[in-house]
């Protein structure tokens, strides 16, 4: 009896709500969505940037509305107002929530009280260990991919790897 590989192949985007470039990468992460559906599964982990005084908060932002079950629309939806997030910080985050339909009280709550903190430490700890330097920056099948200079020819090698894994 041979057994098919039915579990997702696992895409980690390490990410930054900040990020102008992560914004860039947001395109091919809509296509490598398009292309595999729930075969390929999109981790969003956060590596926020000291140099993005409002990252850290949009990351714990992102985190209660995964609790919400909106985290890559609402990643996706600060993102395009990256500059934005710049200038206004945490009344951004929590207007992005409220368009959304999320409880946008609840995103100011958790950003007060830091319950989300220690999931966004782990994943830039974990980044850290692992090589992550920059955003955007993908892990699948054991590979990391650096696109924080250069995301030229990457969903190309992603799909490869993804290919590869789903056999």
């Amino acid at each position: 009896m041979s057994e098919t590989n039915t579990s997702p192949a696992v895409l980690d985007v390490w990410c930054e709500l900040q990020c102008p470039d992560c914004r860039t990468a947001l395109d091919d992460l809509r296509a490598l969505r398009a292309r595999y559906g729930d075969r390929l599964e999109l981790r969003l982990r956060h590596f926020p940037l000291e140099k993005h005084k409002h990252s850290y908060a949009a990351a714990q932002a992102a985190e209660e509305a995964a609790e919400q079950g909106r985290g890559w629309p609402y990643a996706e939806a600060v993102l395009a107002r990256a500059e934005e997030l710049g200038t206004r910080g945490q009344q951004l985050l929590t207007e992005v929530a409220g368009e959304l339909g999320l409880d946008a009280e609840e995103v100011d709550t958790a950003l007060v009280d830091g319950r989300h903190m220690l999931i966004v430490d782990a994943d830039q700890a974990e980044g850290k260990a692992i090589g992550v330097t920059g955003t955007p920056t993908y892990v699948i099948g054991g590979e990391l991919l650096d696109g924080s200079k250069n995301q030229d020819g990457l969903r190309e090698r992603i799909e490869e790897i993804a290919d590869r894994l789903l056999g």
